[in-house]
């Protein structure tokens, strides 16, 4: 559908791949704002049945492309009433499209690394398959900002309040086999058999009615909703705003792009 995302149609299966292998896969608005779609468009389709999200090459998503081209804010896919009724955007969508709009089961095929919002989007996937050779990365304290694509949610549901807490403030670097003990994901794959297991565990799930596929994931997220999803997305947004418009903020990003330790003065 375009040069950052690609389409395949396999049965009941729609795979969404990320295509910017040059960017680790990196989230540019256009990306970004094309893998909303995509999941929304095929949430919609009858035929598909089943949604898997992977990268290409050696990495799932590495978070936010921070160049200044794929971070232009004229870019989105909202029309202009939209945009000026709801200033939510991409990063906050990708839990409330993957979980709230989309009720068939997307499972996240977690082949590489995975940072920052692009941890967000594979977190908020219903199901999780990583390759060993995966590492999944907070990245959030490293750039001065609270969590935000859902993850103050997301981790809770797999790790429970401690654990998720000690991910994102530790900031450490999770393997697969940890992430599989902690409850992020639900399968470890060996390198070479990953590719062919995801599509085998996708296809598996087409084995199953639609409508009990369909059925099952909404009564399960019924249980463990938020009583206000959208208004937590919000909280988020303020939250990572105030982090990020602190002294300290700058300063642990000029010190993350000049490679030194930050001073931070609590302010």
């Amino acid at each position: 559908m375009s040069d950052v995302l690609s389409i395949e149609n396999r049965g009941h299966v729609r795979v969404i791949r990320l295509t910017r292998p040059e960017k680790k896969n990196a989230l540019s608005r256009e990306l970004a704002w094309a893998i909303v779609h995509a999941v929304s468009e095929a949430a919609h389709e009858e035929d598909v049945w089943v949604i898997g999200i992977t990268g290409t090459e050696d990495a799932f998503c590495s978070g936010l492309d921070l160049t200044p081209d794929a971070t232009d804010e004229s870019y989105t896919r909202m029309n202009p009433q939209d945009e000026y009724l709801d200033e939510l955007g991409w990063v906050s969508r990708f839990p409330m499209v993957l979980r709230q709009e989309c009720d068939k089961p997307i499972v996240a095929g977690i082949n590489g690394v995975a940072v920052g919002a692009g941890l967000g989007l594979a977190m908020a996937c219903d199901l999780k398959i990583m390759s060993r050779r995966a590492r999944l990365i907070a990245g959030y304290p490293r750039i001065g900002g609270s969590p935000d694509g859902g993850l103050s949610w997301t981790l809770l549901q797999a790790m429970g309040y401690e654990q998720a807490l000690r991910f994102l403030l530790e900031n450490r670097t999770v393997s697969a086999e940890e992430a599989h003990r902690l409850g992020m994901v639900g399968e470890v794959v060996d390198d070479e058999a990953f590719a062919a297991r995801f599509d085998e565990y996708c296809d598996s799930l087409t084995k199953l009615s639609p409508i009990t596929a369909r059925l099952s994931k909404r009564v399960v997220r019924h249980a463990a909703q938020l009583a206000d999803m959208e208004g937590h997305m919000r909280y988020e947004l303020l939250s990572i705003g105030r982090a990020f418009g602190s002294q300290d903020g700058k300063e642990a990003r000029r010190a993350f792009l000049e490679g030194r330790p930050p001073q931070f003065t609590g302010q």
